[in-house]
C-alpha cells in the first residue's frame, strides 16, 4: 500500500523525510557517515570525514588510559617541568614557612639549617662545629639539599639551565632515564660536596644541572663533535671558571655532579654503533646513584 506523502519514517532513504534517531519529533536532514543513522544537527559531531552520530563519536573516543598516554605524548618535557615546579615550590613553600626574605636574598635560613647538606646540628651552626650530617646522620639531606637554593638568582640560574638541557635531552633519553640521570647528578654532587666541601652549607640544583651538562658534553663527544666548538662546551667552560673563581660556590658539588653525569652520558648518550644494550642505559645511572651514596657514607664516617 503506498505511503502517504506527509508521513515521515526514521531510516528512510529520503533524508528530507527521515527523523532523528534520538529525537523522533525532529527532521534529520543528514546521516552519520559511520553507521548511517539519521540524525538532527544537535546529534551529529563533526569528524575528519563527514559527521558522526553521538553514539559513534563516543565509541570512537579512546578510553581513559589511552587518553592519558596521548596527553603525556603531547608533553615532551614533563619531567623537566616537574623538576622545575618542585624546585620553585620548595623555594616558595620553605620561604613562606621559615623566612621568605632570607630565602629571596640568599641568607642562610632555618630551612637551610634543617635541610641543606651541612654540618648539622643547630649547635654546629651556632658554634661553628663541623659534625658533617650531624650526630643522627640525616641522610635525607643528600637529596633535599638539591632542591634548596640561596636566593632567587641562584634558583633562576639553575632553573634556566635545567630548562635548556631538559629540552635537549629528555625527549631523546625518555622520561625514566632522564629522571635517573638527574638523580645521579644530584647525588653525585652531594657526594662531591661530602668529599670537598664538608665545612659549609651546600644547597642547590647545581650538582644535578652539572650532571646533565656533563652527560650532554660526553654525548656530543661520543658522536665525534668537538665539544668546545659548541655552545655546550662554552657553557661548560664558563661554569667551571665561575666554580673556581667565585667564593662560596661548592666546588665538590659541581665537580661531583659533572663526573657522575659524564659517566652516565658515556653509556646513555652513546651512538648506536657503540653497541651498548638498552638495559645498560638504565643500569648505568642506577649504578652511579649507588656509588654516590657509598662515597657519601664513606666520607661521613
Amino acid at each position: 500500500m503506498p505511503m502517504p506523502p506527509n508521513q515521515s519514517t526514521t531510516g528512510s532513504s529520503t533524508t528530507g523525510t527521515a527523523t532523528c534517531y534520538r529525537h523522533p519529533d525532529r527532521q534529520a536532514g543528514r546521516r552519520c557517515t559511520r553507521c548511517g543513522k539519521a540524525a538532527c544537527p544537535d546529534c551529529l559531531v563533526k569528524a575528519n570525514i563527514g559527521s558522526h552520530c553521538i553514539d559513534c563519536a563516543k565509541a570512537a573516543r579512546p578510553d581513559l588510559g589511552e587518553r592519558a598516554r596521548m596527553w603525556q605524548a603531547r608533553q615532551p618535557i614533563i619531567v623537566t617541568m616537574t623538576l622545575i615546579g618542585l624546585n620553585l615550590a620548595v623555594f616558595v613553600g620553605l620561604g613562606l614557612y621559615y623566612d621568605l626574605g632570607g630565602m629571596l636574598s640568599g641568607r642562610i635560613t632555618e630551612a637551610h639549617i634543617y635541610y641543606a647538606l651541612s654540618p648539622d646540628a643547630r649547635e654546629a651552626f651556632i658554634s661553628g662545629g663541623s659534625i658533617f650530617l650531624g650526630p643522627d646522620q640525616e641522610w635525607f639531606r643528600l637529596l633535599t639539599s638539591g632542591f634548596l637554593h640561596y636566593g632567587i638568582i641562584h634558583l633562576l640560574f639553575n632553573m634556566y639551565f635545567l630548562w635548556i638541557l631538559g629540552n635537549q635531552m629528555e625527549v631523546s633519553l625518555g622520561r625514566g632515564r632522564f629522571a635517573l640521570l638527574y638523580l645521579a647528578g644530584l647525588l653525585g654532587g652531594s657526594a662531591g660536596a661530602m668529599l670537598l666541601s664538608s665545612n659549609g652549607f651546600t644547597a642547590g640544583a647545581s650538582g644535578a644541572v652539572f650532571g646533565l651538562l656533563g652527560a650532554y658534553a660526553v654525548g656530543i663527544w661520543q658522536h665525534g663533535v668537538n665539544v668546545f666548538q659548541t655552545q655546550i662546551g662554552t657553557l661548560l667552560l664558563i661554569n667551571l671558571f665561575l666554580t673556581f673563581a667565585i667564593s662560596n660556590i661548592s666546588i665538590g658539588g659541581h665537580l661531583g655532579g659533572l663526573v657522575a653525569g659524564g659517566i652516565c652520558g658515556f653509556v646513555m648518550m652513546a651512538p648506536a654503533y657503540k653497541g651498548f644494550p638498552r638495559w645498560a642505559t638504565w643500569a648505568t645511572p642506577i649504578a652511579v646513584i649507588v656509588l654516590a651514596l657509598g662515597i657519601s657514607v664513606a666520607a661521613a664516617t
